[in-house]
């Protein structure tokens, strides 16, 4: 494997490059430049400082004249300059001068048809052992001649000035298609460079005429392959995580005319709470070369406190995928049968499992419904209701209708189910009453998964216009329909309500879309 220096990276200085370490020298780097301690199992923890979870409001795509018509601009695709982008660009290079640097040379995509070649600089060698374990690690031959397609610069310890550069804060992360550069200044947190490879990708494979989505995957027995949308915390990582089942990813994968395939080569799944009888398999993939954030562990023993977020309530773990037992290497599948929608609902009115048409699947789709979870952005501390676009609006800058449209022709023409799964509260409000018990959520994903609720019978919910199962395998079946649970009906049916107003006010922003899609949603009178 060839060496790279500095000036091949467009930095001056006499900084020293490691390129494509293996993860033990990368911990052995990060011990010795004190970027974080070891765990009792072996794996490196670390905090990240000021920012514990994405900033989205700090993050940028830079306006220029080949870009300009396709992207989406507004609230979440935020335009920049190209004389601003090409200012930071210049002083973080100047920043990195005579600094050691950590080089991974990775791949995206499993398909080989649609892999992209990404290069990310470090600053850290803990962040560089992050996106080694996160993306697909090539081999010797595929590092032979490797050429980039796009390339990340990270660099926590570079603070931008607003005033001056044109951004929100210290922190930008600021995505340039045009030149295929990608800067992340001013954050710690490693989720900003997964999450702007999965930006660049949502980008190209449409292009590809592959759906690019913000989903686990993973396979039955029979050669079943299932997709989880979901915006982080409303389970994708832990449902996909099935020892009966097959992992192909939990986060971001395309779907092509020939299936399902994982854009990663990692998992990066949230810590807090977790329990080894509950999610075994994520349990025992944090040891060595897994990278732990903000975890707090003990003083003498390094056990990690799973239950303390005093840091903040995005804890997290990265690590290969290959250290989920049944992971599926490569990470591809065939045509998915089972599609699943997971949202958080804090409302705790939506039913815990529900059957969509294909119009009702669309509506669901565009609506993408959860409750923010505390930690998964800064400054979220309590559940709050949103409407993500896709299940992951902050990372797709194309209009939503290509993507909608290309799931709409998948589902249509495999004929996939499509389930809606909420995993957080139902029976009364968050606060008020337990979220759902995950060993019910599994049951139903299982039934789901299995065929065992193709042949039970319906029941319309007039409210959120889904069919709800009046029976499940393995679930108590008053648990079915959310109304049995709350004490009280009459704030039941005024929850209910006010909820799908909030889905009626969102989808009116959506002014061209088809009537048919409009009915199959929510009846707020």
């Amino acid at each position: 494997m060839k060496e790279l220096t500095p000036i091949e990276l467009g930095i001056a200085g006499n900084g020293k490059v490691f390129r494509n370490l293996v993860p033990a020298k990368l911990v052995e780097k990060a011990l010795a430049r004190g970027e974080g301690v070891l765990s009792d199992t072996g794996a490196l923890v670390v905090k990240t400082g000021k920012y514990t979870g994405r900033s989205p409001d700090d993050k940028f795509i830079v306006d220029t004249p080949a870009v300009h018509d396709e992207i989406a601009w507004g609230k979440i695709n935020v335009p920049i300059s190209e004389e601003k982008f090409d200012a930071i660009h210049a002083k973080m290079l100047a920043y990195l001068q005579n600094r050691e640097l950590f080089v991974f040379d990775g791949l995206a995509g499993a398909d080989p048809k649609y892999t992209r070649r990404f290069r990310i600089v470090n600053e850290l060698a803990s962040q560089n052992l992050f996106i080694h374990q996160l993306l697909i690690r090539p081999t010797e031959e595929e590092l032979d001649g490797y050429t980039p397609d796009f390339t990340i610069l990270a660099a926590p310890g570079f603070k931008c000035i607003p005033e001056i550069d044109g951004v929100h804060s210290e922190a930008a992360i600021i995505i340039n298609y045009e030149k295929h550069l990608v800067l992340i200044a001013g954050s710690g947190y490693a989720g900003e460079i997964k999450k702007s490879v999965f930006s660049v990708m949502n980008y190209v494979l449409p292009k590809a005429g592959v759906l690019s989505m913000h989903c686990s995957a993973n396979i039955g027995e029979a050669g079943d392959s299932a997709v989880f949308f979901g915006l982080s915390g409303t389970g994708k990582t832990t449902l996909s995580a099935d020892p009966n089942r097959k992992l192909i990813g939990d986060d971001e994968h395309g779907w092509s005319d020939d299936g399902v395939f994982n854009i990663e080569g990692g998992c990066y799944a949230k810590c807090i709470g977790l329990k080894e009888e509950n999610e075994p398999e994520i349990y025992h993939a944090i040891k060595f070369g897994t990278l732990l954030e903000n975890v707090i562990i003990d003083d003498e023993t390094r056990a990690p406190d799973y239950e303390d977020g005093s840091l903040t309530e995005n804890t997290r773990a990265g690590y290969p995928v290959e250290y989920i037992p049944n992971a599926a290497i490569p990470g591809v599948g065939g045509q998915p049968k089972t599609v699943i929608f997971l949202t958080a609902d804090a409302f705790g009115v939506l039913p815990p499992i529900s059957k969509l048409d294909n119009d009702a699947a669309m509506y669901y789709f565009v609506s993408g419904y959860t409750s923010k979870l505390a930690g998964t952005e800064r400054g979220i501390t309590e559940p709050q209701t949103t409407f993500s676009t896709l299940f992951g609006a902050p990372f797709f800058p194309l209009n939503p209708s290509v993507y909608a449209e290309m799931l709409d022709e998948k589902v249509r023409k495999t004929g996939a189910s499509v389930y809606l799964v909420n995993t957080g509260w139902c029976g009364g409000a968050a606060g008020t009453v337990p979220r759902m018990k995950l060993k019910y959520t599994r049951a139903m994903v299982t039934a789901a998964l299995s065929g065992e609720l193709a042949d039970v019978e319906y029941e319309l919910d007039p409210i959120f216009n889904v069919q709800v199962p009046k029976t499940c395998p393995n679930v108590p079946s008053e648990m079915l329909n959310p109304k049995n649970l709350w004490q009280d009906k009459a704030a039941y049916e005024a929850s209910a309500k006010s909820l799908a107003k909030k889905f009626v006010e969102n989808f009116k922003k959506y002014d061209k879309m088809p009537e048919n899609i409009i009915k199959a949603g929510p009846k707020a009178e």
